[in-house]
């Protein structure tokens, strides 16, 4: 099949953040003109079962589809860029969602001139709330970052940015998800060791952040403002947040994403 001739989009790698596009990518538009290849083929048939698209290998995949969406993990990239060198051209858009790993490594692996996106979403996209953030590689221009934003937007919001403040991205909204299941547990937690049953605290706790959310996105107010509007003089909420920071809880976050930067960076770096 010539260049012309390839429509749609084949996500390669059915993992996590794979199926968490796929499942939104379905939701929207429903499965016609999308593909799935997966090396494993149990979860393959899996994926196709659930979501009703094709199941493909590398080669066919590449043969009947212009973008190739490529959501494998950091460390088994390299791997299928070399599978994959062989089977694509400029008149591909590869776009690309292994965390760290930078589009002049990608590049470097395939034939000159294929255009490359990176993307660096989350998983927030199962409910279509993901949050997506592009950068262009050397070969990509504004076509093809519309086209990836088009994708990417059917399951969230998107922004644009350097491809220098990827990693940064990385440890703040793709690992950031993670951040606020651990809270919620903790506070869960909590709740039970005060006596409430675990379904009342869950309940309580989610539809709180929910809410939480909702008021930062609309409200145009910083988050400093909302929270002191919670905190009265001499109330609970003050004594429960002077207690977070005599634990150094701020400190800690701050810590802990610098750390997601600092393996950001690391798994970007080429070590073949």
């Amino acid at each position: 099949m010539t260049a012309t001739g390839r429509r749609g989009l084949a996500i390669i790698g059915g993992g996590k953040i794979g199926e968490a596009l796929l499942s939104g990518l379905v939701r929207r538009g429903g499965p016609d003109g999308i593909l799935v290849c997966e090396r494993s083929p149990e979860r393959a048939a899996e994926l196709g079962a659930r979501y009703g698209v094709g199941t493909v290998d590398l080669g066919e995949a590449a043969t009947r589809a212009r973008v190739l969406l490529l959501a494998v993990k950091p460390q088994d990239i390299d791997v299928l860029l070399g599978r994959l060198a062989e089977h694509v051209d400029p008149g591909h858009l590869v776009v690309s969602v292994a965390a760290g790993v930078p589009t002049r490594r990608i590049e470097a692996a395939l034939p000159d001139g294929v255009p490359v996106v990176r993307v660096m979403p989350n998983t927030p996209a199962l409910v279509d709330e993901g949050m997506s953030v592009l950068s262009a590689g050397a070969h990509a221009g504004e076509e093809h970052l519309d086209e990836a934003e088009a994708l990417l937007a059917a399951v969230g919001r998107v922004r644009r940015v350097p491809e220098d403040q990827q990693d940064a991205v990385t440890a703040l909204s793709g690992s950031g998800p993670a951040y606020f299941f651990y809270l919620v547990e903790a506070m869960v937690d909590a709740g039970i060791l005060l006596g409430l049953p675990r379904a009342l605290a869950a309940d309580l706790i989610v539809q709180t952040a929910l809410g939480s959310a909702v008021m930062m996105r609309d409200s145009g107010e910083h988050p400093v403002q909302l929270r002191e509007a919670v905190t009265s003089p001499g109330g609970t909420t003050i004594a429960a947040v002077r207690e977070l920071e005599r634990h150094g809880v701020r400190a800690a976050l701050i810590a802990a994403i610098e750390a997601a930067h600092a393996r950001s960076v690391e798994l970007g770096r080429d070590t073949r």
